[in-house]
C-alpha cells in the first residue's frame, strides 16, 4: 500500500471514530472527560476570571490537539493520529461539561454532538487534502461554513448577550485558521505550519473572552471578580 493510501485510510478510520464519539470507548478521568474538566465543572459560584481562563485553556487546547491529529494523519503516523484524536475528543467532552456547568445537563448533551460536527468536517477536509479530492475538500469547507450558522444559533438561544451573527463570524474565523493549519501541514512547510498554528490558537481568545463575558453578564450572581 502506498504512503498516500495509508494516509487516506488512516484519516477515514478516525473520521468514523469521531463520528460516533471517541469518549464512548475511552476511559474518562475521575472528573469526567479530560483532566481539564475538573476546574470547569465548578464554574458557577467561582470567579469570572477563572471562567475566562478556563475557557481560553480548553479552546486553545482544542486547536493544538486538532493540529496534532491532522498533522499525524497527513504524515501517515497512525498510532499518533489515533491518540491525538482520542485526546481531542476528551477535550470536546470537557468543553461540553463547561457549558453544562453553566446551562445544565440538557445544554451539555446538545452541545457535544454539535461541537463534534465541526471536528468531523475538519477530518473530511483533511481526507480530501490527503487524497487530492477537490470535490471533497470543497464540500467540507461548505459544511464548515454552514456549521458556523448552526453554532451561532445555539449560543444565541442560550445567551441573549451573544448575537448569532457575531458568534457565527468568530467561529468562521476559527474554521478558516484551522483550515490554514491543515493546508500548511500538507505543504510540508514546518515554519508555515507552526505560524498558522499559533495564529489559530491565538484566535481562540476572541471566542473564549466574549463567551465568558456574556456568561458573567447573564449570571452576575454566579460569578465575581
Amino acid at each position: 500500500m502506498t504512503r498516500t493510501m495509508i494516509n487516506v485510510v488512516g484519516v477515514a478510520a478516525t473520521a468514523a471514530a469521531l463520528a460516533v464519539g471517541c469518549s464512548h470507548t475511552m476511559p474518562a478521568s475521575p472528573a469526567g472527560g479530560s483532566a481539564m474538566a475538573a476546574p470547569m465543572t465548578s464554574m458557577p459560584g467561582g470567579k469570572a476570571a477563572g471562567l475566562r481562563a478556563g475557557l481560553n485553556t480548553l479552546l486553545q487546547e482544542h486547536v493544538y490537539l486538532a493540529a496534532a491529529a491532522t498533522g499525524a494523519a497527513l504524515d501517515g503516523r497512525d498510532a499518533e493520529f489515533k491518540a491525538a484524536a482520542g485526546a481531542l475528543d476528551q477535550n470536546s467532552v470537557a468543553i461540553s461539561k463547561a457549558i453544562g456547568a453553566v446551562y445544565g445537563t440538557d445544554a451539555e448533551r446538545a452541545f457535544l454532538p454539535l461541537w463534534r460536527r465541526h471536528i468531523g468536517f475538519a477530518v473530511d477536509y483533511t481526507l480530501g487534502v490527503a487524497s487530492g479530492d477537490r470535490a471533497k475538500t470543497d464540500k467540507a469547507v461548505g459544511d464548515l461554513l454552514g456549521y458556523t450558522e448552526d453554532f451561532g444559533a445555539f449560543l444565541a438561544s442560550a445567551n441573549p448577550n451573544l448575537p448569532k451573527n457575531v458568534v457565527a463570524g468568530l467561529v468562521k474565523h476559527h474554521v478558516i485558521t484551522l483550515k490554514d493549519v491543515i493546508d500548511a501541514q500538507a505543504s510540508k512547510d514546518p515554519a508555515k505550519a507552526y505560524m498558522a498554528l499559533r495564529t489559530a490558537a491565538g484566535h481562540m481568545s476572541m471566542i473564549a473572552d466574549p463567551l465568558a463575558e456574556a456568561i458573567v453578564k447573564q449570571f452576575p450572581d454566579k460569578f465575581t471578580g
